[in-house]
């Protein structure tokens, strides 16, 4: 609908030319382009629970097997109550960019080796001795790791150990998928060979942030595998100062090589809320799929308050307001976060502002309430 002229004044002799219009495959730019002032997101705001996850893999460890003449990856993806209407297409994200899933690798399985187009990453949420196997280099997995798996770069999973392990893919299947652009390619073998020392990128970068004088020059995957520890390290360190007003303390996955998003065109990020945190609203033009690392707290969305806890998902559209808040008297909350922002920055689309009304605070105007079917008991 025009901004300039009303759908209310269409005469019908106009109504029935935009139909003829559409008959003909064409259509009236003054009716539907440029159209509308800012945003207007497909996603809606929207919280999965861990508990019904984890009920929906269970299910899927019965019926399936991991490994090479079964099925590639055992994992669950979100659609988004928003995206439902493209799902016939493969694009029923998290978000209209971002595809988010939890995967489960039972000790023994041995996810096969692959590579695709699609930029793919992976957030260790709990669990001991899997690994995965990137262009070569192995890296161990362990629960707050950040595991990066960049365009066409060979990947395969295994689990080593005696307990099944849990992570979150992030992958931008949506994006991709709009573009027309993915490949995809089996390796001949179940798993690539070994190349290099296990851990290699991981030990290069022991000291911090310098780099080997090699990586002068850029490389998709210099670094493989941000460790939980190196992370907190580096949260830690902001804790003498005063937190963000958005988003307490932040820090965002980088490639050492080129100073830009660790994983291509998709970003990811770990921000911890102290205690009695009580975050401001703002709004920007990416959006975000959040996983809850550890703690417990709220999100307002657009004024619809989304309770959170250990394990939780929730998806945050494009410029939708949003707060963070912290409830624990007594642990820190911390949040991990994919986001699109690769793909926006570079064509000028980002853009950010802050909610002036009530002190930056939004009323409150509902309280999310779950899809409790399906939910199993968290202990």
């Amino acid at each position: 609908m025009s901004e300039h002229k009303s759908k209310q004044q269409w005469t019908p002799e106009l109504l029935d030319f935009h139909q003829e219009l559409k008959d003909k495959n064409m259509g009236p730019l003054w009716a539907s382009v440029f159209s509308s002032s800012q945003p207007k997101p497909r996603a809606v705001p929207y919280l999965w629970k861990k508990g019904q996850i984890l009920g929906a893999l269970d299910k899927a460890k019965a019926l399936l097997e991991v490994g090479t003449g079964s099925i590639d990856r055992r994992a669950v993806y979100l659609i988004n109550p928003g995206m439902k209407h493209l799902e016939p297409h493969g694009w029923g994200g998290a978000t209209q960019t971002l595809y988010a899933a939890v995967q489960a690798l039972n000790p023994g399985e041995i996810a096969p080796s692959h590579r695709h187009m699609t930029s793919a990453l992976r957030f260790i949420m709990e669990g001991h001795g899997a690994s995965g196997i990137v262009n070569g280099v192995k890296y161990p997995f362990e629960p707050g790791d950040y595991v990066i798996t960049p365009e066409w770069c060979w990947h395969d999973h295994v689990n080593e150990g005696n307990e099944t392990v849990l992570w979150m893919d992030c992958l931008d299947i949506p994006f991709t998928s709009a573009l027309t652009s993915s490949f995809f390619e089996l390796y001949p073998q179940e798993q690539q060979p070994v190349e290099f020392p296990v851990d290699y990128g991981t030990k290069r970068y022991a000291g911090g942030m310098v780099r080997p004088i090699s990586d002068r020059k850029p490389s998709p995957a210099p670094l493989g595998r941000y460790t939980w520890d190196l992370t907190k390290q580096a949260l830690d360190g902001q804790s003498e100062f005063a937190p963000d007003p958005f988003d307490g303390f932040a820090v965002e996955y980088i490639n050492p090589s080129t100073g830009k998003d660790a994983n291509g065109r998709v970003g990811a990020r770990m921000q911890r809320l102290p205690i009695h945190y009580k975050g401001k609203a703002h709004r920007h033009v990416h959006s975000t799929v959040y996983h809850v690392y550890k703690g417990s707290g709220y999100t307002v969305m657009n004024g619809v308050r989304f309770d959170w806890e250990e394990g939780d998902f929730f998806a945050l559209p494009v410029w939708t307001w949003h707060e963070h808040v912290n409830t624990s008297a007594t642990e820190e909350a911390f949040l991990f976060s994919t986001n699109d922002l690769p793909i926006l920055e570079p064509f000028g689309f980002e853009r950010e502002e802050a909610y002036t009304e009530n002190d930056g605070y939004q009323e409150i105007q509902s309280v999310f309430e779950p899809e409790l079917s399906d939910v199993i008991a968290i202990d």
